[in-house]
């Protein structure tokens, strides 16, 4: 995954507030964003897209992108699709072309999510590229340069620019919220469930200000509503659980009116996270009071090495016993002087902690970027279950708060890895996902649910 562009949310917020004010809106702003790396006949393309998509419908829309890049023929103005040859017969086509279909279902992306209701119709756009050309080729003229544009859409389809747009669709897609059958569907649907996960997923160097900004707020706005709804389900069954004793079930089942369970955890499942991540643990305290105690403690260390010796006792004493604990802490033990051995004499820095931090989420979630390794998360959820190693994140997080873009970017890599593979056969990463996206709400949202204790 490309790395993210270092324009802070303030700068975004600025870029997107100027855009949004201006009275010229975002066309001279796209433009400005890919004048530096189009070709002529591509800004021809792109302002022809630009003044379309402001005076036509989206199914007009829809049907012309149709003719225009999936049969190649039959365009109303005959003169672009001559434009649109010479890009696709570009020496460099198919290296660049991907990137500028990309730019051009993000021209009608932009203006269509300014409303609403136009929303429905940019699933349909990005699914557009997946369906097969209806004209036959041996009966057209164009022959040649329709092979082209057909061979160049099947390598946009495979390109991390459309892996990104379907994304991108499927959070716009409502319906791809919990439903009967989602366990035979891929993973991908569930996207829209983990708002952390939207950064790595939906955006990359290459996207607009517009985009990133516009992902943002999906973010924030997806995030809000589910600290909106756990917050409604625990004070649901706090309710619940204090009217049963002085009433019975199916008369409380009648006070009370039923509050739906948020996640795609059962009912017993997300009543032992929430406990396990807001109740008391070992010697009787929190996460957080656990994370205090540590981070209190590791001031007084003399050295980097001890500071590691101590990391380690803190993350172990969250592993239940048994080989298997043997196994990690051993591995544990390893990781950790392997990490940055030349500064063990050095007095502990904010730098070193976020550096080890760091190497540890890479550790426990995803190894190597490259080929996507994670024996070791495999392994502790195998011997230790989904709790305890989202426990392990959470403590890790809890002690250098810095690293969870680390932690979001890890686990956004095990999510597009897995994103094609049924739900069904992935149980363990989906009560992951839904476990961290439960104590991210609960230890950085913005909502109190700590009257859950007193049911825990």
């Amino acid at each position: 995954m490309k790395s993210k562009s270092q324009k802070s949310p303030k700068q975004l917020i600025t870029a997107t507030n100027t855009l949004v004010t201006s009275k010229t809106t975002y066309e001279p702003s796209y433009l400005r964003k890919t004048s530096q790396q189009a070709t002529a006949e591509e800004e021809q393309i792109y302002k022809h897209l630009l003044h379309l998509v402001q005076i036509k419908s989206t199914h007009e829309m829809i049907e012309r992108c149709r003719a225009l890049f999936i049969e190649g023929a039959d365009y109303p103005e005959p003169e672009i699709l001559l434009i649109l040859d010479k890009i696709t017969a570009a020496k460099n086509a198919k290296h660049e072309f991907m990137f500028f279909l990309n730019r051009c279902c993000h021209i009608l992306i932009n203006r269509w999510h300014m409303q609403p209701q136009l929303h429905h119709a940019i699933p349909t756009l990005i699914q557009l590229f997946e369906s097969s050309p209806t004209r036959s080729r041996a009966t057209s003229f164009r022959y040649r340069n329709i092979r082209f544009l057909r061979e160049l859409v099947q390598i946009f389809i495979t390109s991390e620019q459309y892996l990104m747009l379907r994304r991108f669709g499927q959070v716009l897609t409502k319906n791809s919220e919990v439903n009967s059958s989602y366990d035979n569907q891929s993973l991908i649907i569930l996207i829209r469930r983990y708002p952390y996960l939207y950064e790595n997923c939906l955006t990359s160097d290459d996207s607009t200000f517009e985009h990133q900004w516009r992902v943002k707020q999906m973010q924030a706005q997806v995030q809000r509503q589910f600290e909106v709804d756990l917050s409604k389900y625990v004070t649901y069954q706090v309710r619940r659980s204090q009217i049963l004793k002085k009433v019975s079930v199916d008369e409380a089942d009648r006070i009370l009116r039923p509050v739906n369970n948020p996640t795609l955890l059962s009912d017993r499942q997300l009543h032992d996270t929430l406990k396990h991540f807001m109740g008391k643990l070992e010697g009787n305290c929190t996460y957080q009071e656990l994370a205090q105690k540590f981070l209190n403690s590791s001031q007084q260390a003399a050295c980097f090495r001890d500071f590691k010796q101590d990391l380690s006792k803190y993350l172990m004493s969250a592993v239940a016993g048994g080989s298997g604990k043997r196994q990690f802490q051993q591995k544990l033990h390893t990781q950790l002087q392997n990490i940055l051995p030349q500064a063990d004499e050095q007095k502990l820095d904010e730098f070193l902690i976020l550096r080890t931090c760091s190497q540890l989420l890479n550790f426990l979630i995803v190894e190597s970027h490259c080929s996507i390794q994670h024996f070791n998360l495999i392994d502790l959820i195998s011997n230790q279950g989904t709790t305890i190693t989202t426990g392990l994140l959470l403590k890790i997080l809890l002690i250098c708060p810095k690293v969870k873009p680390s932690l979001e970017k890890r686990l956004a890599t095990l999510f597009y890895h897995y994103e094609s593979a049924p739900t069904n056969s992935n149980n363990w990463l989906v009560q992951v996902l839904e476990q961290v996206n439960i104590a991210i709400t609960i230890y950085f949202g913005n909502i109190d649910i700590s009257y859950f204790k007193e049911i825990c």
